[in-house]
């Protein structure tokens, strides 16, 4: 007989019969259910299930949402993503009206080969340049202007928690704040956290980066325009928190457990000045705007403010580390942190 936790893994919470929209375990696994959602719908069209035979519906129908539309990228014609509507009109402050939803990498012939290209993209900051994510900022926009002002949330997970990410930083650059869930989110970086078991080890290596990236922050500065020094885009976006659910056992988000956790210990020994020039640029841009050249855009890891959750309980594989349905699951050991970006200079 399958224990309540294998259950919720295989079928979802359907447990939440009733929902509390201020508790952050529910939106959290409602979030998670409809990133699931875009998933099975991938499945159902790759093995030709329609009707009664599809498998995706009860994923959002669950939590009284319909499907609005699908996103589906041009290149493998795959279903990448999907547009939900909250089927009963709402003023509640922290239900969504809309909620948009990206899935991650799937493994499969029809699939990998366009997903594989856009990680790879991702890793290389050029993911703004693919059809992928101009398709998804292009369906925001219209979601958020249909909205009128009602809330509209984004979600992904992996590649999918990549392309939210992106969105939602170029909506907060207009002043659009959406509250977005970022299911074990890539960063894109030296996995410090997970390499290395010695704190002071880490502490020691963080520091030493740190050091370097604010030496080469103020060279890049120097050579800006009056113009180019005054636009801070951590100060534009440090406004919007974003939630990351990241797991300590895996390499592609564990990262950001440092991230954060170093600009708090940088402000404890008292040189946060050191940090906050250094957080807020990778090492790869730094070098290449000194050399003069053009790396793109900035690195999509960065982020200025963030609602940190973590799942503290082991999990037997990498699949499991990184897998979406552990963040429905309501007996992990959780640990939860708010990072609020110190603008001041």
């Amino acid at each position: 007989m399958a224990s309540a936790e294998e259950i919720f893994h295989l079928s979802g919470p359907i447990h939440l019969t009733a929902i509390d929209w201020n508790n952050i375990y529910h939106r959290r696994s409602i979030a998670a259910s409809l990133v699931k959602g875009v998933y099975i719908l991938e499945n159902d069209r790759r093995q030709n299930r329609h009707g009664p035979q599809a498998l995706a519906l009860p994923w959002w129908d669950f939590f009284h949402f319909k499907l609005d539309h699908m996103l589906i990228d041009d290149v493998d014609l795959s279903i990448c993503g999907a547009v939900y509507e909250y089927k009963y009109p709402s003023s509640a402050l922290n239900i969504p009206q809309y909620v948009i939803a990206f899935r991650g990498t799937i493994m499969e012939s029809d699939t990998v080969s366009r997903d594989i290209k856009l990680n790879l993209q991702s890793i290389l900051n050029n993911l703004h340049l693919s059809s992928r994510f101009q398709l998804a900022m292009h369906c925001v926009h219209n979601t958020v202007a249909l909205s009128r002002g009602a809330s509209v949330w984004l979600a992904g997970h992996s590649l999918g928690s990549a392309m939210a990410l992106l969105v939602g930083k170029n909506m907060a650059k207009i002043g659009y704040f959406l509250e977005t869930y970022l299911f074990n989110p890539p960063f894109l970086s030296l996995p410090i956290e997970g390499g290395f078991k010695n704190e002071t080890l880490k502490l020691g290596i963080r520091f030493a980066n740190s050091a370097v990236k604010a030496g080469l922050s103020l060279a890049v500065k120097g050579r800006q325009n009056r113009k180019a020094q005054a636009y801070d885009p951590f100060v534009v976006l440090s406004p919007w928190v974003p939630y990351l659910f990241v797991n300590p056992d895996d390499p592609i988000c564990s990262e950001y457990i440092g991230y954060f956790k170093h600009r708090n210990k940088m402000e404890e020994i008292g040189v946060g000045k050191i940090e906050r020039l250094a957080t807020k640029n990778s090492m790869r841009n730094l070098f290449s705007s000194v050399l003069g050249i053009n790396s793109g855009a900035e690195a999509l890891h960065l982020l200025p403010s963030a609602y940190l959750t973590l799942n503290r309980g082991r999990l037997s594989d990498f699949y499991g580390a990184h897998g979406l349905q552990q963040w429905w699951n309501p007996y992990f050991p959780c640990e939860a942190m708010f990072y609020k970006y110190n603008t001041t200079t």
